[in-house]
C-alpha cells in the first residue's frame, strides 16, 4: 500500500514538472525580444540642427507645442545634466536589462497573445516616482533615473522603507505591475476581502510573468520581511477572521494592511516587526490557492469577483513551527 501511494505521488509530481517544463519551453520559443531605444542619451546629444529629426522620432516625448528653446534649456540645466551623468554611469550597459525585459515580454505574449510588447524607451523623468515604468501595447517607457540604487544621493529625502524601490532589479517587476494594473479592474465594493484579492490578482499576475523572481521582490519586501510574513500567515489570517474584517467596508483597513507603509497596523506589539501591505500577501495566497484548485486562465481570473475567488479557493494559511 505504501509503495502504491509513493508511486502515485511521484507520478503526480512528475506530471507537474513536465507541464511546467512544457510551459517554460513554450514561453522561451515565443518570438519576442525587447528592443531598447535610449531617448535619454539621444536627447542629451542632440544639436539644434538635428532636433527636428529627434522630435519627429519621439513626438510623444518632445511636443511641438513647446518651443525648442525650452527643450534646450532643460538639456543644459546643471541639475539635469548631473542626472544624466549619474544615469550613464549606472546604465552604460543595458544588456542584462534587455534580457530581463525580453523574458518578461515573452511571458506577456504567451499569456496575452493579443499584446505586442517589444519596444522600450528609456527616459529621464527627474525622479518622478509615480511614472517609473509604464507599459503600453507597443511601447514601454522606463525612467532610468529612478533606479540608481537605494544608496544614491538623489534619493536621500525619501522614507527609508521606500528606498528599495530605487534598485535596478525592480525595473521588470514594476513594468509587470503596471501591465497587471491595466488588466485588473478595481473592485466595485470596498470590503477588505475585495481589496486583498484585487492586489492578490495583481501580484499573482506578476508572479506568472516573472516566475524566476523571488517572492520578496514581487512583494517589494526584504528577505527578512518575506520570511516574517510567511511565518505569521496563519496568525494574521486568524486576526482578520476573528475581528470580522473580511467583509468590513472600513477604508482604514486598507491604510492599515494594504497600502505601502513601514509596517502594518495590528495595534499589537508585533507591529514593529511586521512589514507593510500584509493584506496584499494574504490576498496573493488566496488567489494562488484559487488558481491551483480551478482551471482558470489569467483573463478569466480578471473577471472573477472576490467572493467567488475566496469561496472556491479552498484557502488554508500555511502554518509554521
Amino acid at each position: 500500500m505504501k509503495n502504491t501511494f509513493y508511486l502515485l505521488l511521484c507520478s503526480i509530481l512528475l506530471m507537474g514538472c513536465k507541464k511546467e517544463n512544457k510551459i517554460n519551453s513554450e514561453v522561451l520559443s515565443v518570438p519576442v525580444e525587447a528592443k531598447i531605444e535610449r531617448f535619454d542619451r539621444e536627447f542629451m546629444q542632440v544639436t539644434p540642427e538635428n532636433f527636428k529629426a529627434l522630435q519627429n522620432k519621439y513626438p510623444y516625448l518632445l511636443s511641438s507645442n513647446i518651443a525648442d528653446s525650452v527643450w534646450f534649456k532643460k538639456k543644459n540645466d546643471t541639475l539635469f545634466r548631473e542626472l544624466y551623468s549619474e544615469t550613464e554611469k549606472k546604465f552604460s550597459d543595458l544588456s542584462q536589462l534587455q534580457n530581463n525585459l525580453s523574458l518578461l515580454f515573452k511571458h506577456i505574449k504567451y499569456y496575452y497573445p493579443n499584446e505586442n510588447p517589444g519596444k522600450v524607451i528609456t527616459v529621464l523623468s527627474e525622479v518622478d516616482i509615480t511614472n517609473r515604468a509604464i507599459y503600453a501595447d507597443s511601447i514601454s517607457i522606463i525612467s532610468l533615473d529612478t533606479y540608481l540604487g537605494k544608496e544614491h544621493k538623489f534619493y536621500s529625502g525619501f522614507d527609508a522603507y521606500t528606498l528599495g524601490d530605487f534598485e535596478p532589479n525592480r525595473i521588470a517587476v514594476d513594468l509587470a505591475e503596471n501591465f497587471a494594473l491595466q488588466k485588473i479592474t478595481p473592485p466595485q465594493d470596498r470590503t477588505f476581502l475585495s481589496q486583498m484579492i484585487y492586489w492578490g490578482k495583481i501580484t499573482y499576475i506578476k508572479q506568472m510573468l516573472l516566475p524566476e523572481t523571488s517572492d520578496a521582490l514581487l512583494m517589494n519586501y526584504t528577505e527578512e520581511q518575506i520570511k516574517w510574513t510567511e511565518a505569521n500567515e496563519a496568525q494574521m489570517w486568524k486576526f482578520f477572521v476573528e475581528n470580522k474584517y473580511l467583509y468590513d467596508n472600513d477604508i482604514k483597513l486598507a491604510a492599515r494592511f494594504i497600502q505601502r507603509a513601514p509596517f502594518s497596523k495590528f495595534y499589537l506589539e508585533l507591529d514593529q516587526e511586521s512589514p507593510g501591505s500584509v493584506g496584499v500577501y494574504i490576498g496573493w495566497q488566496i488567489v494562488g490557492s484559487y488558481m491551483k484548485n480551478n482551471n482558470v486562465t489569467l483573463q478569466e481570473l480578471a473577471l472573477k469577483d472576490a467572493k467567488t475567488i475566496f469561496d472556491q479557493s479552498k484557502y488554508k494559511p500555511k502554518k509554521y513551527g
